[in-house]
């Protein structure tokens, strides 16, 4: 009976080669308090099979397999399309659950209709003492970056009072279904990073709030898919921040931002990268492509 009186939330984790770092995931989800839950896997592509295998042990999930990679938001939106909740969960495979993480993060949306989004607390998986999210500052108008708010700080409670934040986390946010249909799903310009910041610059533009909600924590693996100093990284990474300024920046500083992205970041990173040929390579690809807005090539960046 109480799960009746529960609106349907809609998780949605994309898989990508990483099979064992999903089915923790849903080890995790099996012990939520929450007990109206749909659990989305979108299969983004992935060259090995053994994602089937997750469905003879948890019966419980919609498994979606592309045959191509659709990339980040391109998988997530797949996800979405095969969705049935009044609230979506978006989250990184390589996450785990609290077991209250859903409960606080769907009460703070349930009782204010101007959130568009909230995110939780996010920790270190292998350090869970230590902060990696609490909220993000706003993105600098020039130099295109912003930084996480209590990023590997210890965790004293110091954050624990929710606050409105200028983007929720990637690998954890909670919309409800309204906002989406009135903003748009999440563009597939973005093939990995900065989709989420995208998205939150127009839930922003169409009149809502988004919060952290730190009572609510969540474990963060950190970049399983991409590794964490990989030339796939540094490709996408770059493209997506020329991108973002491309979309989101108005008036003077878009010019603004260019001249900084081109006659101070290039150069500067030209140097870093001298005797790392493949990420110079990946760097500049990342440049060629936003240069000729996309016509260079629009397919998954191989190294």
């Amino acid at each position: 009976m109480m799960k009746l009186n529960k609106p349907l939330v809609s998780i949605i984790t994309v898989n990508y080669n990483n099979t064992d770092v999903t089915e923790c995931l849903l080890k995790s989800i099996i012990l939520s308090d929450y007990d109206n839950l749909e659990t989305i896997i979108v299969d983004n592509g992935s060259q090995t099979d053994s994602i089937d295998n997750l469905l003879n042990l948890y019966p419980f999930i919609k498994l979606i397999k592309s045959k191509k990679n659709l990339g980040f938001a391109g998988g997530n939106n797949l996800g979405l399309q095969h969705a049935k909740g009044e609230f979506v969960f978006f989250v990184n495979n390589d996450t785990v659950f609290t077991k209250d993480l859903v409960s606080l993060l769907h009460s703070q949306l349930a009782c204010d209709d101007n959130l568009g989004a909230v995110s939780p607390k996010i920790l270190f998986y292998d350090n869970p003492s230590v902060i990696q999210y609490v909220g993000s500052t706003k993105m600098n108008s020039v130099t295109v970056r912003n930084r996480h708010v209590g990023n590997k700080v210890k965790d004293q409670g110091q954050f624990d009072t929710e606050r409105v934040t200028f983007y929720a986390h990637g690998a954890a946010m909670m919309i409800p279904r309204r906002v989406i249909e009135e903003v748009g799903e999440m563009s597939c310009e973005f093939f990995l990073y900065y989709e989420e910041l995208d998205w939150c610059e127009r839930i922003r533009d169409a009149g809502y709030s988004i919060h952290v909600v730190p009572a609510a924590k969540i474990y963060h693996k950190e970049s399983m898919t991409a590794g964490k100093s990989s030339v796939l990284k540094t490709y996408y990474l770059t493209r997506s921040r020329f991108l973002f300024a491309r979309r989101n920046l108005k008036g003077i500083n878009y010019p603004l931002s260019l001249l900084f992205l081109m006659l101070i970041s290039w150069p500067r990173n030209t140097l870093k990268l001298l005797f790392k040929t493949a990420h110079l390579k990946a760097y500049n690809c990342a440049l060629l492509w936003n240069l000729t807005k996309g016509r260079y090539t629009n397919k998954p960046f191989k190294i």
